[in-house]
């Protein structure tokens, strides 16, 4: 593995197993806005081995917390396509929940302009499609407290790292740079993908209605469908196993 995948890319493997190559299929995670590769742990072990789990770490959060949070989601997503590369010839997914879904979408595109680059599926969790989102007015936090509230809301931080001031004081700048992202984020417009994508959907999401995560489907050429699962923003939570077989099974199709 090169230098600049090892500084973004991080892997939870179930114990005695290989990390990294060891297995046929690889699956890379793309967390949402203030999150952290390891959201993306439990995913990653219920997949072991049979699939290759490699999270994405963003700048300014755990053990790159001394970096700088990159605020633009086209600059983000250049860097993480130059660390990913080709694949290596196993069958490549991505998968990314709530900005990390946008993060992931971009990703591929960049990806599916290299020789043999494109990955063989993309799975978007949680986040209205592009064209979707075009239609509604961009929400822009106004300060520290309200960002926090709006996070809580959701549900996908730990309420106990939110009212520790000195724990909300490490984790403020990722989250104001990822928020202040979204803000300025425009989507790579049209149908620039080829490959199939399957966009997951939370039944009672206040942030991505099923009807807004079914238009992701605007954005390739390739086969698309959605899957619904009950629950809120962070449905994955209650779904680790489901989502596991769902993302098992289409590897294992593509792989075929």
């Amino acid at each position: 593995m090169s230098r600049s995948r090892d500084v973004w890319l991080r892997r939870f493997q179930a114990v005695g197993t290989e990390a990294g190559g060891g297995a046929g299929r690889e699956l890379v995670c793309f967390p949402h806005a203030g999150g952290s590769a390891s959201y993306w742990r439990p995913l990653a072990l219920a997949l072991s081995p049979a699939v290759d789990v490699a999270a994405v770490q963003y700048p300014g959060r755990l053990d790159r917390l001394r970096e700088a949070p990159v605020e633009d989601l086209h600059r983000l997503a250049d860097l993480i396509a130059e660390a990913l590369g080709p694949s290596d010839g196993r069958p490549r997914a991505l998968l990314g929940h709530s900005m990390g879904a946008s993060l992931a979408y971009e990703v591929a595109v960049r990806l599916a302009r290299l020789p043999g680059g494109g990955p063989d599926l993309l799975v978007v969790s949680g986040r209205r499609a592009p064209a979707a989102a075009r239609r509604r007015e961009r929400y822009v936090p106004l300060g520290d407290a309200e960002l926090v509230e709006r996070v809580k809301g959701l549900g996908g931080t730990d309420s106990a790292v939110l009212d520790d001031p000195e724990l909300l004081e490490l984790v403020l700048p990722a989250l104001r740079g990822d928020y202040r992202a979204l803000a300025s984020y425009e989507d790579t417009p049209g149908r620039p993908l080829t490959c199939p994508v399957v966009a997951l959907a939370g039944d009672r999401d206040p942030q991505a209605t099923v009807e807004e995560v079914g238009f992701w489907g605007e954005h390739t050429s390739g086969d698309f469908r959605t899957r619904v699962f009950a629950g809120g923003h962070f449905f994955l939570n209650d779904h680790t196993g489901e989502v596991a077989g769902l993302v098992r099974d289409l590897l294992s199709t593509r792989a075929g």
